[in-house]
């Protein structure tokens, strides 16, 4: 008696949710809401922003990803004898180089990588405020009729 009282008691709960959801839906259909050329131009440009943050965080986890393994090689060539030429790629092929060298080296693109990274976030961060306002006045516009989640 008690699991048959439990289904009927989920059942009604679900069927409420989903009345609800068809009220939202009837109520968003009733606000049917003339879409004005301003308003297209908004939502194409969120969607290329969107694009846009996408790729951008792709390559900010690429970057973090190779600076990461840069400075696990900076400690395992610590490791290696001063004396001792450590192969080095340049370009497509590599070049025997003192191990000194080789750390300096690495010690730059490191740094360089560090550049990247930070110009890649402020940029990302650029996107994603414009972003916001967008969301901000087609929400304000259209309510609950329009998704805008990413």
């Amino acid at each position: 008696m008690v699991s048959f009282t439990k289904f009927r008691i989920a059942n009604e709960l679900a069927l409420t949710k989903l009345q609800l959801s068809q009220e939202d839906e009837a109520s968003a259909a009733s606000e049917d809401m003339e879409v004005r050329r301003e308003d297209q131009e908004k939502i194409n440009r969120f969607s290329s922003l969107h694009q846009k943050e996408t790729a951008f965080e792709e390559e900010l986890r690429a970057k973090i990803k190779e600076k990461e393994d840069l400075e696990e090689i900076s400690t395992e060539l610590e490791l290696v004898d001063e004396e001792d030429k450590v192969p080095y790629k340049v370009g497509d092929c590599f070049v025997s180089l003192p191990q000194p060298q080789v750390l300096e080296l690495l010690e730059g693109s490191t740094e360089a990588i560090d550049v990247e990274v930070e110009e890649l976030k402020s940029k990302l961060e650029t996107v994603q405020e414009e972003m916001g306002e967008l969301k901000k006045a087609l929400y304000g516009r259209f309510g609950r009729s329009i998704n805008l989640e990413t």
